[in-house]
């Protein structure tokens, strides 16, 4: 638990910088793909992370979302952080981007911290202690999707999966009180994991985007898995859907029939 407060206390001050951050659109650099953008401000928390860290934790490795290569995850600690999840949204000053830092040991997630600094919710968990708010313990909701909200994400980048996600949104969205689409992984995966929302999918995310909230998520109750149905990865990118027992088992029904 004392290592989970110290990552804590690490990922807040980074979401300083974020909040200091001024004149943002002039240090944006495009990466491949279609509106693929990386700040100056993204390199500076990720920068600051790894150092701070690895203070905290000498013996773990490092995987980030802005640097060139990285080691595997199936032995050891290996920290996965993206410093900015959400970056179109930091951009334009839209307030709702994330710290994302999850920590695997073997392979398997073991912490998970994300923190969104504009509504100062710090989310976290440590494997088989609970999730938290803030100080507050989470739970998913018990609600059937025609009772909740669906969230879903779909980078520009992928474009081969834009009209299927769409679809499957208007199909949830026939099938729950209404859907919803904030541009960050981490902060969806969070607000299925306090109850806010019953379901979130996304056809095609990174490691990064999703190894800290899927260890919250699972440990506030919640499933999450490929998008096919099979068992996360943490190696390479993949689908990734996530909520309570009574929406996943509405989205196996519905997806298979969105080919």
């Amino acid at each position: 638990m004392e290592l989970l407060q110290s990552i804590i206390a690490v990922v807040r001050k980074a979401g300083e910088i974020m909040l200091s951050a001024e004149h943002i659109e002039e240090t944006v650099e495009e990466k491949s793909g279609r509106a693929n953008y990386v700040t100056a401000y993204d390199k500076k928390v990720q920068a600051f992370l790894f150092d701070r860290l690895a203070g905290v934790f000498p013996d773990a490795a490092f995987i980030g979302e802005e640097k060139e290569e990285n080691p595997p995850v199936s032995e050891g600690y290996v920290f996965i952080i993206d410093p900015i999840d959400g970056t179109t949204n930091f951009m334009k000053g839209y307030c709702a981007s994330c710290i994302s830092v999850g920590l695997l040991k073997d392979g398997q997630p073991y912490m998970g911290v994300v923190y969104n600094p504009y509504l100062d919710e710090m989310f976290s968990a440590e494997k088989g202690r609970g999730a938290f708010r803030n100080e507050s313990k989470i739970h998913v909701s018990d609600h059937e999707l025609k009772e909740g909200i669906v969230l879903f994400g779909t980078a520009p980048y992928n474009e081969e999966l834009s009209k299927r996600s769409f679809s499957l949104a208007y199909e949830f969205f026939e099938r729950s009180l209404d859907v919803r689409r904030s541009g960050s992984a981490a902060i969806d995966l969070c607000n299925v994991a306090c109850g806010r929302a019953e379901l979130y999918f996304e056809l095609l995310l990174s490691p990064w985007d999703y190894a800290a909230g899927a260890l919250i998520l699972t440990e506030a109750g919640g499933k999450i898995m490929t998008a096919d149905g099979k068992e996360l990865t943490y190696e390479k990118k993949c689908g990734v859907v996530a909520g309570n027992e009574k929406a996943l088992q509405v989205w196996t029904e519905v997806a298979s029939d969105i080919r």
